[in-house]
C-alpha cells in the first residue's frame, strides 16, 4: 500500500506518478522496470518516491490494483439472470467475461500489465499481494456460483471451495493464454465463447 503521504498529494500529482509507473511496468514488466525511469517520467526526486512508496514492488502492486481494478469496476457486478435457465446463466457469464476481455483488447498496455501481473506471481515480493487480490475475488466467485446453482447451471455434488479452485485454475489459464494473443474484438468474442463452453462442461450438473 502507498504511504499515507501519497494520498495527501494533489490528485494531478498522484496521477502523474501512477501514469509514469503504468507506462513503465506495461512496457518492461515488473522485473525489468526501472524505478529511475519512473521517477524521471513523473518529474519527482528519488527521495520523494521513497517518501510515497517503500520500493518498486509496492508501487507495482498499487498500479496493478488501480488499473486492473478499474476494468472490473467498469464491468460492474455479475448480472445474475432472473430466470432459472442454465443457458441464460452461461450466456450472461460469457457476455460479462467478453466485456472484460474487450477492455483489454482496446488497451495493449493494460493487457500487457495484466499479463505481467499473472507472470509476476512467481516473485516472492509479490506473492502476498497476489494472494490478497485472489482473496478479494472469492466473494464474487461465490456469488456467481451460487447464482449458477440456483439456475441449475452449476453442479452441487462437490464442495463450493473445490468449484472455486477449479474456476480459479481454469480462469488463470484462460487469461494467461488469451493475453498473449494479438487481441481484437472479433477474436475475443470467439475465444471467450470457447473458454466459457469449456468451463460449462467442467461445472454443469
Amino acid at each position: 500500500m502507498p504511504r499515507p503521504r501519497f494520498h495527501k498529494l494533489p490528485p494531478a500529482q498522484q496521477q502523474a506518478i501512477v501514469r509514469a509507473a503504468f507506462d513503465e511496468f506495461a512496457t518492461h514488466g515488473f522485473r525489468a522496470a526501472s524505478l529511475n525511469r519512473i521517477i524521471d517520467a513523473a518529474e519527482i526526486s528519488k527521495g520523494s518516491m521513497y517518501y510515497y512508496f517503500d520500493d518498486k514492488a509496492e508501487l507495482y502492486v498499487h498500479v496493478a490494483r488501480s488499473e486492473l481494478g478499474r476494468v472490473f469496476a467498469s464491468a460492474g457486478p455479475f448480472p445474475v439472470p432472473a430466470t432459472r435457465d442454465p443457458d441464460a446463466f452461461w450466456s450472461t457469464l460469457e457476455d460479462y467475461y467478453r466485456r472484460i476481455m474487450v477492455a483489454f483488447a482496446a488497451s495493449p498496455k493494460l493487457a500487457a500489465l495484466a499479463r505481467d501481473w499473472i507472470i509476476a506471481s512467481a516473485s516472492p515480493a509479490l506473492a502476498q499481494a497476489q494472494k490478497d487480490m485472489e482473496g478479494a475475488l472469492v466473494p464474487w466467485f461465490e456469488h456467481a456460483l451460487a447464482a449458477g446453482q440456483r439456475a441449475r447451471a452449476v453442479r452441487k455434488d462437490v464442495p463450493a471451495t473445490l468449484l472455486i479452485a477449479v474456476v480459479f485454475g481454469m480462469g488463470q489459464a484462460m487469461d494467461s493464454w488469451l493475453l498473449t494473443q494479438e487481441l481484437d474484438a472479433r477474436k475475443v468474442r470467439k475465444q471467450v465463447r470457447v473458454f466459457v463452453g469449456m468451463m460449462r462442461r467442467a461445472l454443469e450438473p
